[in-house]
């Protein structure tokens, strides 16, 4: 296929192609709520969703509510969480979060974007995580996987995780766009990997900017505040 179709085509080629074969597209993460869902994104920073899922069940046993978090001290939370990235770290952001939950929202989520980064450890990417699962919110969530995908694909020139993010909005429908996210991270996790895309099985290469271009064996990774 001619590797300068426009981008409308190559958006259009390329969400006909994930509504048709990944149309159950989720997050991986296990959560039963709201609060455990904010929970489990705050501890997937820099770590897989697999190792999320290994220490939720135990924390969420101890924990079972934003106020019990809340009472905990990063000590006791940590205590939980050891085996994650930045445990540390992250022992204090969930305090922190869950305290100002309790304190400002009355225990529970807020659901617009500005108010849930006010939250510690959230940042934009899992600000956009929160309200699009828990409120169905037409926004996209620009983690490395999704960075990736979409420079590789072809769907984004923008050099940092807000410009790919405006991108994307601009090019997919607001009732695609949560699941989009979905779609390009399970499409980096599992396909388009950072130092081995399986190109040659990969579903997207007629459409791919990337690979039409021949120059797939590049990783286009990014950094974003995952």
């Amino acid at each position: 296929m001619n590797a300068q179709i426009s981008t409308a085509q190559r958006y259009d080629a390329i969400i006909r192609w994930f509504s048709e074969n990944m149309e159950s597209a989720e997050s991986e993460l296990h959560f039963n709520d709201g609060y455990q869902l904010i929970t489990a994104v705050i501890l997937s920073a820099q770590c897989t969703d697999k190792r999320v899922n290994s220490v939720t069940p135990a924390l969420f046993a101890r924990f079972p509510t934003v106020k019990d978090m809340a009472a905990a001290s990063e000590d006791e939370i940590l205590a939980y969480i050891k085996s994650v990235s930045y445990p540390n770290s992250k022992a204090r952001h969930l305090a922190g979060m869950a305290r100002k939950v309790r304190d400002n929202f009355n225990c529970e989520i807020p659901s617009d974007i500005d108010q849930l980064m006010t939250l510690p450890g959230v940042g934009r990417k899992t600000a956009n995580v929160v309200a699009s699962i828990l409120y169905s919110k037409p926004v996209i969530a620009v983690d490395t996987h999704v960075f990736r995908i979409s420079r590789r694909l072809g769907l984004s020139d923008g050099n940092t995780p807000a410009k790919v993010e405006a991108d994307l909005t601009a090019n997919i429908p607001e009732e695609l766009r949560a699941k989009s996210h979905h779609w390009l991270i399970l499409q980096g996790r599992y396909v388009c990997t950072a130092r081995k895309p399986s190109c040659r099985k990969c579903g997207l290469a007629p459409w791919c900017r990337t690979f039409q271009n021949g120059t797939h064996g590049t990783s286009g990774m990014g950094r974003s505040d995952k």
